[in-house]
C-alpha cells in the first residue's frame, strides 16, 4: 500500500472528512482490519486565508510547498491537498518536490465524463469560481464551465468562509445554494460540483436540482484508489 501524503487543516472539518472516507474505501476493499497508511500535515487555515484575502498566493505556495516537502520526507509517495482552492498553487509546489500531487480538479472531470456529464456547474470560493486555475483544468477535459452571477457568488463565498468553515450548517443557506444551483440548471447544466471541501455539508444529492459531484469525496476516493494501485 502507497502512503498517502494529505495536506490538511483547510478547513479542518473536511479534512475530518478525507481521513474517513479514505479509510473506508480502503476497508472496503481489503476487508477486514485494513486502514489507510497516511501522513498528514494540517496547516493553521488563519494563516492561509490571510493570503487569500491580501491575495498574497506566493506566500501560501511557501506554505503548501513546506508542508509538501516535510511529508514528501516523512515518506509520502503522494500528496492530496484537501482544499480546491488552494489547487491554485499547486505548480508552485510541484516545483519542490519529487512526488506526484493527485489534483482535485482532474479527478472531478474524470467523475463528470464518467457521468456523461459535459456542461457543468461550479460553487466554490470566489478564487476557485471567478479565477481560471480550476475551470480551464475541467475545461481541458472538455467540460464546460457555468459559475452563478456576481451577487450570487458573494452567497456562495461568504457561506463557505462565515459558516461553514466554522462548523455552521444553515437551512436558510441551504435554500440559496438550491435556488442558485436550480438558477444554473435553467442555464444548462447537467450537474453541479461542490467545488469547495465543505459544501457538502449542507448540500446533496436530496436537496440538489441537478446531479451532486462532491469535490471531497471524489478526490479521498481517488487518492485511496491510487494508494492500493501496484506499481
Amino acid at each position: 500500500m502507497k502512503i498517502i501524503g494529505l495536506i490538511g487543516g483547510m478547513s479542518w472539518e473536511s479534512t475530518v472528512t478525507y481521513y474517513r472516507l479514505i479509510n473506508e474505501y480502503v476497508k472496503s476493499e481489503l476487508g477486514g482490519l485494513h486502514s489507510a497508511k497516511i501522513l498528514m500535515y494540517s496547516v493553521d487555515f488563519a494563516e492561509i486565508e490571510e493570503c487569500q484575502a491580501s491575495g498574497d498566493w506566493d506566500k501560501s505556495a511557501e506554505i503548501l510547498g513546506a508542508a509538501a516537502m516535510a511529508l514528501q520526507k516523512a515518506g509520502a509517495d503522494f500528496i492530496v491537498i484537501c482544499t480546491n482552492t488552494m489547487h491554485k498553487v499547486v505548480p508552485a509546489i510541484e516545483k519542490q518536490i519529487r512526488i506526484p500531487i493527485i489534483h482535485i480538479a482532474d479527478a472531478t472531470a474524470d467523475a463528470l465524463l464518467n457521468a456523461d456529464i459535459k456542461t457543468a456547474a461550479l460553487l466554490g470560493t470566489k478564487y476557485t469560481m471567478l479565477q481560471e486555475f480550476y475551470k480551464e483544468r475541467l475545461e481541458k477535459h472538455g467540460i464546460t464551465v457555468l459559475v452563478p452571477n456576481d451577487g450570487d457568488i458573494e452567497t456562495v463565498n461568504s457561506v463557505i468562509y462565515d459558516e461553514l468553515c466554522r462548523g455552521i450548517v444553515s437551512p436558510f443557506s441551504r435554500e440559496e445554494y438550491v435556488r442558485i444551483i436550480g438558477d444554473l440548471k435553467r442555464l444548462g447544466a447537467q450537474g453541479v460540483i461542490l467545488g469547495c471541501t465543505e459544501i457538502g455539508m449542507l448540500i446533496d444529492e436530496k436537496c440538489s436540482p441537478l446531479p451532486v459531484f462532491d469535490t471531497t469525496v471524489i478526490h479521498a476516493e481517488k487518492a485511496a484508489d491510487i494508494s492500493l494501485q501496484e506499481e
